[in-house]
């Protein structure tokens, strides 16, 4: 028999039996509630318009994020709570929430279109940061976008509003502690079924009965596959429900992040790496989609251009992949075989994703390059790694996304460099090898001759701030 979905919006319980499990929160909300303050403006998760706080049950209290409510499905809401930019009024007890206020005063409103996310957004801001810098701002703003205002007066509403008086969301979880679930989610509605599953060893199980199924993660790329090719998904199996996916540790001086982990919550161990990690997780999509898309995710989904492979790659990481029939290991790099195939066998799913500590001897950087700083898929994402020796190079792990089908290591590069002394002759040497490692497409985001430029570019970039001490270079709009 089939579960209802229930969740509280707006402080209200919510209980749904009858949608479609791909609806997503934004058509509810518009076309079910008649909630019309959120906008749909791309459908894809890139304008904003859509945000929504979704507060999720953790460690006994509420952690608020902001989401695209665009690209987020009706069933993963189950034992949420949603808040919709409606009920900043109920919280501010019948007055304007200080964020509209602020964005009143400040004329940071024109057409109003994006108003409302722009608003979710900050309040989301100042629940988890409550005194933001400028930076955390304008961090949180990425994901917003604005035809209108050119923004300056929206920044000075956000500074403003983070010096007022705070209203904050909701902190009593005993609604939300009465909706969760010990055990496995089912719903289903004319033959379209979603699964959240609350183990591993049920995950296992139900991959493998449902062979056909789609796995979804924070659907920050699934849910594209309804909003924008439309298409008819019958079988869902939900990993955000299962604990153990969720979990951060650090075992033997190994990083081991969990499938189901969002870039938010990794953020913090993964920048400790490099200052160069946290510029490039920074400019890892928006927000939003840093709280929804999860690390798991985004390698199973197997992009050339997922900035997040490099790094790991160069770092190297590895894979658990576990199936009912038991678990396996494997390099981060072997698990992409080619544009859309990945070694995955049958009933198998990402466990987790086991990062190396950096050692003292080794040097570290990543680089991503990009028509826009914020908010871009990248042309180039580069990521290097020497083992030295003092001047020596006794190993070299380099890799680059967007210079080929998959993300990819540059073997002959590395050969070369290794044994070596790292210097200026060394590297420019180094340089061309990469011309035998890849051969990059041209499209939309760059040239061929662009790319093959910028990678032997990047690798000499790297050399500078890795041999002269406290050199950081910068391109202005382009990197990091």
């Amino acid at each position: 028999m089939a579960d209802t979905i229930r969740f509280i919006l707006n402080g209200k319980l919510r209980e749904v039996a009858d949608l479609s499990p791909t609806t997503t929160v934004l058509q509810y909300l518009r076309t079910v509630e008649h909630l019309t303050g959120t906008k749909e403006g791309c459908a894809e998760g890139d304008c904003g318009a859509c945000t929504v706080i979704v507060g999720t049950l953790a460690n006994g209290a509420i952690r608020y994020h902001t989401v695209n409510s665009c690209i987020m499905f009706l069933p993963v809401l189950d034992g949420k709570h949603l808040i919709t930019v409606e009920y900043l009024k109920v919280l501010a007890g019948g007055s304007l929430h200080p964020v509209q206020q602020a964005m009143v005063d400040c004329h940071g409103s024109q057409c109003g279109f994006c108003t409302p996310g722009f608003v979710m957004s900050l309040v989301g801001l100042l629940e988890n940061t409550p005194v933001p810098s400028k930076e955390d701002i304008q961090d949180s703003l990425a994901g917003n976008l604005c035809r209108c205002t050119g923004y300056r007066p929206i920044l000075d509403a956000a500074s403003i509003a983070a010096r007022k008086g705070k209203v904050h969301l909701p902190s009593d979880a005993q609604l939300l502690r009465s909706l969760q679930r010990d055990a496995l989610l089912t719903y289903e509605v004319q033959g379209q079924k979603y699964f959240a599953p609350r183990t591993a060893d049920e995950l296992a199980g139900l991959v493998t009965e449902n062979p056909e199924a789609i796995l979804l993660a924070g659907g920050t790329d699934v849910g594209l596959w309804v909003t924008k090719q439309h298409k008819l998904l019958m079988t869902l199996i939900y990993t955000g429900a299962i604990a153990e996916l969720h979990e951060i540790n650090e075992t033997d001086g190994n990083l081991e992040i969990g499938a189901a982990v969002s870039y938010t919550q990794a953020f913090e161990k993964l920048a400790a790496y490099d200052e160069s990690m946290e510029v490039l997780l920074q400019r890892f999509a928006s927000t939003q989609i840093r709280n929804s898309g999860t690390v798991g995710g985004n390698i199973a989904n197997g992009s050339p251009i997922g900035d997040g492979m490099p790094p790991l790659i160069a770092l190297g990481a590895k894979l658990v992949l576990r199936s009912a029939a038991g678990v396996r290991m494997i390099a981060l790099e072997d698990y992409f075989i080619s544009y859309g195939k990945q070694d995955r066998m049958p009933g198998e799913f990402i466990e987790k994703i086991i990062v190396p500590g950096k050692a003292a001897n080794v040097l570290f950087k990543t680089y991503k390059l990009s028509k826009r700083f914020d908010q871009d898929i990248s042309a180039v994402c580069s990521a290097f790694a020497l083992t030295m020796d003092g001047k020596t190079i006794k190993s070299a792990r380099i890799a680059f996304g967007g210079m080929a089908a998959t993300p990819k290591r540059a073997l002959n590069v590395e050969k070369y460099l290794t044994g070596r002394q790292w210097t200026d002759e060394t590297v420019r040497e180094a340089m061309q090898f990469l011309a035998q490692d890849y051969t990059p497409i041209k499209d939309m985001r760059a040239s061929a001759e662009y790319r093959m430029v910028s990678a032997q570019n990047l690798l000499y970039r790297f050399y500078i701030e890795t041999s002269e001490p406290g050199t950081k270079l910068r391109i202005y709009g382009n990197d990091g």
